[in-house]
């Protein structure tokens, strides 16, 4: 449920300020790439195995993480906060509704 939150905060601010750049976006595929590489060789250990989705994730935090910082580079975040209240509190009300719903249907 956490990494949910993470990408509904990721896609939130990602949206918000997106920069068409195809540079931006390239660099942050080439990061992730070469990140993702490593953790998959620091999490395989030869006895198990990791699924599609596992893998998938190695890539997509990379990613997320170098991309999030190019689009907010400069706005006036302090970490990942907006400088703008209402932002955040939107942000955090649609995690919250997404948690609520997940407990609701277990």
């Amino acid at each position: 449920m956490v990494l949910w939150c993470y990408l509904i905060w990721y896609l939130c601010f990602a949206i918000r300020y997106f920069d068409p750049s195809p540079n931006l976006w390239l660099t942050s595929i080439g990061i992730s790439g070469i990140i993702g590489i490593a953790l998959l060789i620091s999490t395989s250990n030869g006895k198990t195995s990791l699924d599609r989705w596992q893998i998938f994730r190695l890539f997509l935090m990379p990613f997320c993480v170098s991309s999030f910082s190019a689009l907010v580079k400069g706005r006036g975040f302090f970490l990942v906060f907006s400088p703008h209240f209402l932002e955040n509190v939107i942000v955090l009300a649609l995690c919250t509704v997404f948690c609520a719903r997940v407990k609701m249907s277990k």
